[in-house]
């Protein structure tokens, strides 16, 4: 939880003081007063705040975001004393539209720059890890719900909607899916080609949140025992499992692959478990003891939530780069920047498709919303600096965006009123202003209570 949430944060922060280092660049450049610039809020008291010069820094204790408080802007600050004098030069609302504008998408103009960069810097320092497709000779062994929509064990996948599938990669299917709304998958089934057609109920489905990280297909390798947990050895040993012992039964139920021994064992309900192993040439049975850990923790108690136990197997096995060569597609220092520029576009039209299929009603927004709990988790629990920077590229141009929509109180209701102000020659007033402002705050405040609150029935 320490690393999840410090890595959570670090991302905050670095994403937090570029978008208002936009905006107050943009405020400088055009001679413009910037009397405070926080990371997080600091409603009531700072944990730690520097005069410097007719600004303010200083670092809040709410980490919900940041501001920049620009003398003569009507913000989440509402102060109505400054906006009751008479306006002053070095004041936001002195400042022509066009000025004002530039000010105001600074924020967001630095986070779509900050997410093609970081996405180059991760091309050109790590590349691109994947399985070929063409790699996958044997095909494909299929989850449950992979199951229900039409795939088979030994499919060899061949193309998602018209896109041919080069990466062997569940989340290709289920982005084609959910995002492009492909209508069949073609795949090579026992020397034939066949066109299976995908039932619109899968996009609801794939983007239900306890199917979040649901794959339609596994690659075929098996479950081949690598090294005991600390807590398992003595477990391992009376029960006679060894290291290098492949698993091919769970209480009687063939395991012939991982995700069938992962998926069996987790689901079988009694303390013990018969493995049926594969000993270099000998079949064994043995019994094995597995723990099944778990406390009810407050707010599970508050709700009345009784504990749900999880089963621990006490071991690891052999992953599948074992049983298959991985590529790296590498990349050179040029060669990086059009490719972080076509992974940040291809990331904020995957955003904009996914608003439209919100707003058509087949995705719930109930099932997508999340608060930094969710966004935390994405980060996992190891620290990996490659996915570090990925999921801060991708907030980064998430921010951008959502920063844009035109809403009162983000940078895009600002801009939608300084559009209004440029074409028609027409200034909307500071009383305007100020109700849009406080109403598209107080929205915001309940979305993020509804979105925390959606987290939160979510885990316990």
């Amino acid at each position: 939880m320490f690393v999840t949430i410090a890595q959570l944060l670090l991302s905050l922060s670095i994403l937090v003081v570029l978008h208002e280092l936009g905006h107050f660049g943009a405020a400088k450049w055009f001679k413009t007063r910037v009397e405070k610039f926080y990371l997080f809020f600091n409603p009531g008291f700072s944990l730690f705040k520097v005069q410097k010069g007719e600004t303010e820094y200083g670092i809040g204790w709410l980490p919900l975001g940041g501001y920049v408080k620009i003398s003569g802007m009507i913000d989440e600050s509402f102060d109505k004393e400054q906006m009751a004098e008479e306006p002053k030069p070095y004041e936001f609302r002195s400042k022509p539209a066009w000025q004002r504008l530039i000010i105001m998408i600074g924020g967001v103009t630095v986070n779509f720059i900050l997410g093609i960069i970081l996405f180059a810097m991760v091309m050109w320092i790590w590349g691109v890890e994947f399985i070929p497709n063409s790699a996958v000779k044997e095909g494909i062994t299929v989850s449950e719900m992979g199951y229900d929509m039409g795939l088979r064990d030994d499919d060899i996948l061949v193309s998602i909607g018209d896109k041919e599938i080069k990466k062997f990669d569940s989340r290709v299917l289920t982005k084609e899916i959910v995002i492009n709304d492909a209508k069949e998958i073609k795949v090579m089934r026992k020397g034939t080609e066949t066109l299976i057609p995908i039932d619109e109920k899968f996009v609801g489905e794939l983007t239900k949140y306890e199917n979040r990280n649901t794959s339609l297909f596994h690659l075929k390798f098996p479950a081949v025992v690598k090294e005991f947990d600390e807590k398992s050895p003595a477990e391992a040993k009376k029960a006679g499992l060894k290291i290098g012992d492949e698993i091919i039964g769970v209480n009687g139920k063939p395991t012939p692959y991982f995700h069938n021994f992962y998926n069996t064992a987790l689901g079988e309900k009694t303390e013990n478990l018969n493995f049926q192993i594969k000993r270099n040439s000998d079949t064994l049975n043995l019994e094995y003891k597995t723990m099944f850990p778990g406390k009810v923790s407050p707010i599970k108690k508050l709700f009345g939530k009784k504990p749900v136990p999880r089963r621990r197997i006490g071991f690891k096995v052999e992953d599948e780069s074992n049983y298959v060569d991985y590529e790296v597609e590498k990349y050179g220092f040029m060669e990086s920047i059009p490719k972080g520029l076509s992974m940040s576009w291809e990331f904020l039209t995957d955003q904009m498709k996914a608003f439209g299929q919100m707003f058509s009603g087949k995705i719930k927004a109930s099932e997508s919303l999340g608060s930094f709990i969710s966004i935390g988790k994405m980060f996992g629990s190891t620290w990996d600096w490659r996915r570090f920077w990925i999921m801060t590229a991708s907030l980064s141009i998430l921010l951008g965006f959502l920063n844009l929509l035109p809403i009162p109180a983000l940078d895009g209701g600002y801009v939608m009123f300084l559009l209004f102000e440029s074409i028609t020659g027409i200034k909307v007033s500071d009383r305007v202003m100020e109700i849009a402002t406080l109403i598209g705050f107080g929205l915001l405040i309940i979305l993020m209570v509804y979105a925390l609150g959606l987290d939160i029935m979510r885990n316990i």
